[in-house]
Parts: structure tokens; sequence; C-alpha cells
């Protein structure tokens, strides 16, 4: 399993605590040194059944962009661009296999998906 976060994220530390807390083992990733490859992020999208969820839409990359210049991107475009900026990708991103990717930290769903 692997997990990339971001150093100064809070939620990203809440994940990592809760995972260790439940003594559920992950590899750590600094996104911003090591982001998800473009095939990690369709299979997510595809997996989590739109693109947007991707999408840190309170970071200062998307709001610089624009949501509607991000709307309007073909999906070849936003997933460079993804990789290009891995601050725009929503974190914490969990990667457990292929048919589970859990974006963002929401305990229930966690618990859901990996006790």
């Amino acid at each position: 399993m692997k997990l990339f976060s971001y150093s100064s994220c809070s939620t990203c530390r809440r994940a990592i605590n809760w995972l260790k807390s439940n003594d559920i083992s992950f590899e750590l990733i600094d996104i911003l040194n090591n982001p998800p490859s473009k095939k990690l992020l369709i299979s997510a999208s595809e997996v989590l059944g739109n693109r947007k969820f991707l999408l840190n839409t309170s970071g200062v990359v998307y709001r610089t962009i624009g949501s509607e210049v991000i709307k309007k991107m073909s999906d070849k475009d936003l997933f460079d661009q993804l990789c290009k900026e891995p601050k725009l990708i929503k974190r914490p991103f969990l990667y457990k296999d292929n048919k589970c990717f859990l974006v963002g930290f929401k305990e229930e769903k966690w618990i859901e998906k990996l006790l």
C-alpha cells in the first residue's frame, strides 16, 4: 500500500496517524517529489467514478488555474497537469490495489476500505 502525502498537510498527518494506530503498514511517499504516475491517476479516476475526485479544489494551484479552465480540460491535459503540478492532487492519495484508491481522509471511508 502506498500513501502519497505532503508533509505540511494536516489531513495527511491525520491519515498517517490513523494508519499507524490501526497497525496498517504502508509506504509513505512525498507527493511533491514522487507524484503518482499518470497511469495510476487514470486508474484512480476510473475507480472513483470521476476525475473531479482527484482534485485539490481548496489549493492555490487549483484556484490559480480556475475551476472553469480545469472543467474544460481534456482528460489528457488534466492528467498531464496533475503530474506537472502534484499540489493539484487531493491528498492524501492512497493506493492499495487497482480496485482501491482513497483520496482525502474520511475516517469512515478508510475504515470501510481498510479494516
